[in-house]
């Protein structure tokens, strides 16, 4: 049996304080909800989250985007563009119009594609994803990523109808994609009173009463309006149906005449929010504040905390579930690190299971390091409040933990277990990357390894064949801020490269040759000859040398001299200057001299030698070839192979992908071999082909010849190395 496993205390811990920032209450596992705002771009989702904070009373005024004044986006280059481009955490304490109070941990993720990582270590300590969508704009194409994203990962939603006081905005126009878009199992507990310029509350479906709002987000209940009435009862008994006929004892009654009440509804339709069996649909502006206590309303009425969600862990050969308790022994998983310029690396978690106090000392199951935990604090946006100890389930901080990574567990000693994580997002965009000056060379390495500790879908690859440092991200935009961060992190300046494909060149015949050295200065000279036979060796053998040497012409001691040069010679490059592969090389015979001879000799005789040979032999050039996978909805599939067509690519495979729900987003994932010189950019270009849409993996395959008209710009990149 799982050792974490004793009863939890579920006492409240400390005082109930209107201020957040001295005195912190803290919450039961069962009154904390850990929810993620997740949507397209643009669509409020930052905003939302400051409105939240405002009508909670944790902030006086909600912070704006537009203005840099937000509490949640404040790095200079979330600023500077006007967007979030990483994942915010704001704590808010509600007083639900259940009677209960509850702690709920406000994740802001970002909606721009390039930031699906930051998305991705979200969901990993999400209970409840709130979809954002703008009532303008409707379902667009970042949105319809992640709803696979979150319900690949079993996640439960609830949908948020943002911006319905802007001109153009239509709620049922949403309703209807959603469904269009994703199948049924959409319940729309609200209709909008009023629309764009004239939204002036909004209708329950499930009370049948009308909620006008007054400035600052406050409302009070009125009669239901006429003009909405008949669509609300309609509505009302539509989502009454749908939420009673899971259940087989409220289906009986309600066919019988007796109508579950609002709070039996809401019991039953958070039990089916939780199976992923239903999605609520809100709405309201975060600017106005029409519904946004509601929305807060229903994440603690409807959305599950974390005792409703185990969490699964790698022990011993298996996996097993976690439950978030309490009374337990320790567990926690750190789910994103921040390089802070005045405390270090900060590194966010969550309980998993047990309470977490300061000073505790736990063992990092990827290093084994006993690791203290010298101060634990919440964070606002940037804001940290020092707090003594986190139940299971909650979220917080610490700072200066010595050997710990993004996706570490932290356990007692003699518990070496791993929480189980989704694999990280495609890094198939690349730059080459060139320090400013000596100073920055010299930083640089360190410098990386720190903004791979805050981002860890970046990767820094150093080929030895094209002698560059590149850096691979999710698209151009990821790398531009990476770089941003990295002169103002940690100080270290580069400039920018393409990357060089490594080509390589072989030879395609038979030749000899003789490669001689000879030299007399005075003293001891230089003397050696070497009798070379060079022919060709299947595609991806590599290098086979011969030693065909009989009679002592070359004696024993030298011909590892002669395999040495060769060798060299071939990393240092051919005939075209690309290192030599899939070569056999027989040395047949030789010279020497007693006095002059010696390794140095050999070896410049066996470069010499090759060199002749194989430009008598006749060279080919090779280029590498990708397998590209490419999983594309299935309107974009011809337009994507006969983009691979004219990038000389084959596609040789097609599949339809199934889905686990009848979708309009049915895809087709393509396979082709491609020259990876084809594909510098194919991050960039796919998403502009697809709208966003299109995924791929990119993987090398094998070398192939390079056509003789394409030779040129082969050695134009062996220049720029």
């Amino acid at each position: 049996m799982w050792p974490y496993s004793a009863v939890v205390a579920g006492a409240t811990v400390g005082h109930n304080d209107r201020e957040w920032g001295t005195r912190v209450k803290s919450y039961p596992t069962d009154r904390i909800r850990n929810v993620v705002l997740v949507g397209h771009g643009g669509a409020g989702k930052t905003t939302l989250a400051e409105a939240l904070l405002a009508r909670s009373g944790a902030v006086t005024r909600a912070g704006r985007v537009d203005d840099g004044t937000s509490l949640l986006d404040t790095e200079p280059e979330a600023v500077k563009r006007r967007m979030s481009l990483s994942l915010a955490i704001a704590p808010i304490e509600w007083s639900s119009s259940n009677g209960q109070s509850y702690k709920i941990n406000l994740i802001d993720a970002p909606g721009y594609a390039d930031f699906v990582g930051e998305v991705d270590a979200a969901l990993a300590v999400a209970d409840l994803a709130v979809f954002v969508i703008s009532a303008v704009e409707g379902v667009e194409v970042q949105t319809e990523v992640l709803w696979r994203r979150v319900l690949t990962r079993g996640i439960p939603r609830m949908v948020f109808v943002n911006k319905e006081d802007k001109d153009r905005a239509d709620f049922h126009r949403v309703l209807d994609q959603l469904t269009t878009l994703f199948g049924p199992g959409f319940a729309p507990l609200e209709l909008p009173l009023g629309e764009a310029a004239s939204l002036h509350g909004l209708a329950d479906v499930l009370s049948e009463e009308a909620f006008e709002y007054e400035p600052g987000g406050t409302h009070h209940i009125e009669q239901m309006p006429a003009d909405v009435a008949a669509e609300e009862h309609r509505l009302h008994d539509s989502v009454i149906e749908e939420i009673v006929a899971s259940d087989d004892d409220q289906l009986e009654r309600y066919l019988s005449g007796d109508v579950p009440s609002v709070v039996e509804l809401e019991r039953a339709l958070a039990k089916q929010v939780l199976a992923g069996e239903e999605v609520p649909v809100l709405l309201g502006s975060a600017i106005t504040g029409v519904g946004v206590d509601r929305l807060a309303d229903f994440i603690c009425q409807l959305g599950p905390s974390p005792a409703d969600r185990p969490v699964m862990v790698h022990a011993g050969d298996g996996e097993i579930a976690v439950p978030a308790d309490a009374g337990a022994a320790a567990l926690l998983y750190v789910f994103k690190t921040v390089a802070d310029p005045f405390v270090g690396q900060l590194s966010l978690f969550k309980v998993i299971s047990g309470t977490v106090t300061t000073d505790d000392h736990l063992v990092n199951a990827r290093s084994g390091v006993d690791e203290r935990l010298h101060g634990l604090f919440t964070l606002r946006g940037k804001d940290q409040t020092p707090v003594a100890s986190i139940v299971a389930g909650d979220i917080a901080a610490v700072a200066k933990l010595s050997d710990v990574r993004t996706f570490d567990t932290l356990a007692p000693r003699g518990m070496p277990v791993r929480v189980v994580t989704a694999p990280l997002p495609a890094a198939m965009y690349g730059m080459a990357i060139v320090p400013h000056t000596q100073i920055d060379d010299d930083k640089l390495g360190n410098a990386l390894t720190r903004l791979q500790a805050e981002d860890p879908v970046l990767i820094v690859q150093r080929s030895a064949e094209t002698h560059q440092t590149v850096l691979r991200g999710v698209g151009d935009t990821h790398l531009a801020v990476a770089l941003e961060r990295l002169s103002r992190k940690f100080g270290v300046n580069v400039d920018t490269a393409e990357v060089q494909v490594a080509y390589r060149e072989t030879v395609i015949g038979t030749a000899e040759a003789e490669g001689k050295v000879k030299k007399q200065s005075g003293g001891h000279g230089q003397y050696a000859v070497a009798n070379l036979r060079i022919a060709p060796l299947a595609r991806g053998e590599g290098f086979r040398f011969v030693d065909a040497v009989v009679g002592g012409t070359i004696p024993r001691n030298y011909i590892p001299a002669v395999q040495r040069g060769i060798e060299d010679t071939m990393v240092h490059g051919g005939v075209h200057g690309f290192p030599v592969v899939d070569v056999q090389v027989e040395c047949y015979d030789g010279k020497f001299h007693s006095v002059d001879s010696s390794e140095m000799a050999f070896r410049a005789a066996a470069a010499h030698g090759f060199i002749e040979a194989i430009g008598r032999a006749g060279v080919a050039v090779l280029e590498p070839i990708s397998l590209l996978k490419v999983t594309v909805p299935s309107s974009h599939q011809g337009e994507v192979m006969g983009d691979i067509t004219a990038r000389r690519g084959r596609v040789h495979a097609t599949d339809s992908l199934d889905l686990a729900d009848p979708t309009d987003l049915a895809e087709q994932e393509i396979h082709a071999l491609v020259p990876t010189s084809e594909l510098g950019r194919y991050a960039v270009d796919l998403r502009s082909m697809t709208g966003g849409r299109g995924r791929f993996t990119q993987d090398h395959h094998h070398y192939d010849v390079l056509p003789t008209h394409l030779l040129d710009k082969a050695k134009k990149t062996l220049a720029k190395t």
